[in-house]
């Protein structure tokens, strides 16, 4: 147990400070080349990284369970022959890919609003090569429980990413140049991960052996996931797309629809993605664990990993209602001086959770083979996504998109708990404890806004944000431990090993 939080740890410290140096990079390019250049650049990698879904997005996941899977029935040749079959696969659709853009050329012009979008496009494009193979290379890792090899490697991509493009584009003379020098240093992090999973790959003995037994296998099972996450992609573009204009076509003038669409989906929703940084880390390493008790009929272990995935996910997840709820208007204002992002912020936080549970639900599932299902479950609750979308507008406003979002992510988490249940032969126990865990939330909502409320005026609003945060997140933390939902045992154990450790350091000198 103390190896699985120790390489949680190191995970997450890895992905907190890669997603940090990722954050200060945007603001470089932000005040570098401007709005403008950011724009244009984007752009380009949005349409790189839909390819990049359409060709790969699946494979990770079904390496990492294959592997699981074989090594649990002692067929270690498969395992290899799983990871040939991935590598050619990817590397083969990748590079027909890659040539079929670069010979259609201006023919691919439509997919992009402005013509520089284009030659960053190409410039980053050949990464889609190196990036495919390295996602295989990531399942490999994930397979085999290798996880500090995969982190390191990701945060060396970013740190590449940021010095290159920092070097590039401070040399930069316009908005253009600079935005294709901040491409070019993609393509180059994209190489340097590539290079360096490859090394360490053959350094961990993995051989290539003949892939076409497994070739199937791969392909059948990576296509659902794969396609569940080309729909994802679709649909947030289509969104961006049907929403400004349901909006504008409900009273709202241009400029308003584009306000709220922005101050929704571009700053509040990804701050409601926030919790994932610590539940992915988490996630990352015990999927492995549940795919191999699975498949070796652990029943015990599996009920136990689930039961521990699912409660991990909402004790951390549920810590953001009464944080978004009551501090929602002070974040968005702080963070992005927008009001109208604080508010969505604030009427979205009950999301969070099932958020977090419909994510780590999803993978559960894939991990132990029902790809088909979870795919299944992702299109019925786009449905109802574009649904919203559509007719609630002129309802409900921006907050159409709030209703879809809850369709997706409640009904999602109900079906993938329901199917959880059904496969585990010893069945998790867990709905009480989320319904306790949420219950919990409302002290410290009401605590917290009384507060705000007498403090706000007094010592201004970055005062009152940090003040407000720390009691709401110590109350809520409190009311955990005193009803039973987090053990303290936990940590006066680990007090009690550290302080062990010292006396004897003590002694010995």
């Amino acid at each position: 147990m103390r190896k699985f939080f120790k390489t949680v740890a190191v995970v997450t410290f890895f992905s907190v400070c890669e997603k940090f140096l990722g954050f200060l990079y945007r603001i470089y390019l932000s005040r570098t080349i401007g709005a403008e250049g950011v724009g244009i650049y984007q752009v380009a990698l949005s349409v790189f990284a839909f390819l990049l879904t359409v060709i790969c997005s699946g494979t990770p996941i079904t390496v990492s369970r294959l592997i699981s899977k074989y090594r649990s029935e002692n067929a270690h040749e498969k395992v290899q022959k799983i990871i040939s079959s991935a590598l050619v696969l990817t590397f083969a659709l990748s590079v027909i890919v890659v040539a079929a853009c670069f010979i259609l050329g201006d023919g691919i012009s439509f997919l992009f609003a402005d013509e520089r979008c284009k030659s960053i496009f190409f410039i980053v494009l050949p990464g889609l090569i190196f990036n495919s193979v390295y996602a295989v290379l990531r399942g490999v890792f994930w397979g085999n429980k290798d996880f500090t090899p995969y982190s390191v490697i990701e945060l060396l991509e970013e740190i590449t990413m940021i010095i290159v493009g920092i070097i590039l584009v401070t040399a930069a003379g316009t908005v253009t140049e600079g935005a294709i020098s901040a491409g070019t240093a993609v393509l180059v992090s994209y190489i340097l991960s590539f290079t360096l999973a490859s090394i360490v790959f053959f350094v961990r003995r993995n051989r290539l052996k003949n892939p076409l037994p497994e070739m199937k296998t791969v392909l059948f099972s990576s296509a659902p996931v794969t396609a569940m996450r080309t729909v994802n992609s679709l649909a947030v573009s289509l969104i961006s797309v049907i929403l400004p204009l349901r909006l504008v076509s409900a009273g709202y003038t241009e400029a308003q629809s584009m306000s709220l669409f922005g101050a929704a989906a571009g700053q509040a929703i990804p701050l409601l993605f926030v919790p994932s940084t610590l539940i992915g880390s988490f996630t990352l390493v015990l999927i492995p664990e549940i795919s191999e008790n699975f498949y070796r009929k652990n029943d015990f272990a599996m009920r136990n990993d689930v039961e521990r995935a699912l409660k991990f996910t909402a004790i951390v997840s549920c810590v953001f209602i009464p944080l978004f709820t009551v501090c929602g208007e002070e974040i968005g204002i702080l963070i992005f001086d927008s009001y109208e992002c604080g508010k969505y912020l604030t009427a979205s936080a009950f999301l969070v959770p099932f958020m977090g549970l419909s994510g780590i639900t999803t993978s559960i599932l894939n991990s132990i083979g029902c790809e088909v299902r979870t795919l299944t479950y992702c299109i019925v609750s786009g449905v109802f996504m574009l649904l919203s979308i559509w007719f609630l507008p002129q309802f409900t406003g921006i907050y159409s998109l709030l209703i879809g979002f809850s369709f997706v992510y409640v009904l999602t988490t109900v079906l993938n708990i329901r199917l959880i249940y059904k496969k585990c032969a010893v069945k998790p126990v867990f709905m009480k404890y989320f319904s306790e865990v949420f219950l919990v939330t409302l002290p410290p909502i009401a605590l917290g806004l009384i507060f705000e409320r007498f403090t706000l005026k007094i010592v201004g609003t970055f005062l009152c944000f940090l003040i407000t945060a720390a009691i709401v997140c110590i109350f809520y933390a409190i009311l955990c431990v005193c009803t039973g939902l987090f053990s303290a045992e936990i940590i006066k154990s680990k007090l009690k090993f550290k302080f062990k450790k010292k006396k004897v350091k003590v002694k010995a000198v």
